[in-house]
């Protein structure tokens, strides 16, 4: 039963913070600009992690578990079961975000539902370094911030502001991803270029993931026999 509230936590935390992140480009990326993207999702996914937190640990981001898996916060039947979750929370959204586009009529100042892609501002050499680097960034913060117990009152302003601050970043080059989830759920209903290239944005954040797991130890507080106050998920 436990086991079945985490899954479910990150497949509708997942589908939340796609559905409205990348729902805020499609409806005012023109008329609101970056700074609106870029507080709908910080500001999304800061309210998650109070909601989610304590059932699944709000990862609703494949990086943000193979950081966990990498170090040794979740087994590894855990994190395929959250990657299954997470990623049909993202493909919901894509969904949603189509039918709403279409039959809705909605408006979509994007042209592909808030799919990621590149090529109008940077190259596929810049979106993988980029992607790479801003999911290093958000994973550290997450591994480190909800490693110390002392900082759990401020654990959802850390990691949203850190989402917040990727996407001031990037919207303007690749619409931002550091979550292969949000990338692949709006790629799957946009079609053509976004879904040709989703690839990148996926195997682009799940290194920085994996590159953040392996910084952790330099900031992940320490128990005293040396090992992470982070308790392993198990499934």
């Amino acid at each position: 039963m436990e086991n079945g509230k985490r899954y479910a936590s990150e497949l509708i935390g997942t589908f939340i913070l796609v559905f409205f992140g990348a729902g805020s480009a499609v409806v005012a990326l023109k008329t609101g600009g970056v700074i609106v993207v870029a507080l709908a999702f910080g500001l999304t996914l800061l309210a998650l992690v109070y909601v989610f937190g304590p059932v699944s640990g709000c990862h609703v981001n494949p990086a943000v578990t193979l950081g966990a898996l990498l170090t040794g916060q979740i087994s590894l039947v855990g994190a395929a079961c959250y990657w299954v979750a997470q990623f049909i929370g993202g493909i919901a959204a894509g969904a949603l975000l189509r039918l709403l586009t279409g039959w809705g009529g909605v408006p979509d100042e994007t042209g592909s539902l808030g799919a990621n892609s590149y090529g109008n501002t940077i190259n596929l050499g810049g979106t993988f370094v980029v992607e790479i680097v801003l999911t290093f960034l958000f994973v550290l913060v997450v591994l480190a911030v909800t490693s110390r117990s002392e900082q759990v009152g401020i654990t959802g302003l850390a990691i949203g502001l850190a989402l917040g601050a990727c996407h001031l970043v990037a919207v303007n080059l690749d619409g931002t991803s550091v979550n292969p989830a949000r990338s692949l759920g709006p790629a799957l209903f946009a079609g053509g270029t976004p879904l040709s290239q989703v690839w990148v944005f996926i195997v682009a954040t799940l290194v920085g993931g994996a590159l953040a797991a392996l910084a952790s130890p330099l900031v992940l507080h320490k128990a005293r026999h040396g090992r992470s106050k982070a308790e392993p998920l198990t499934p």
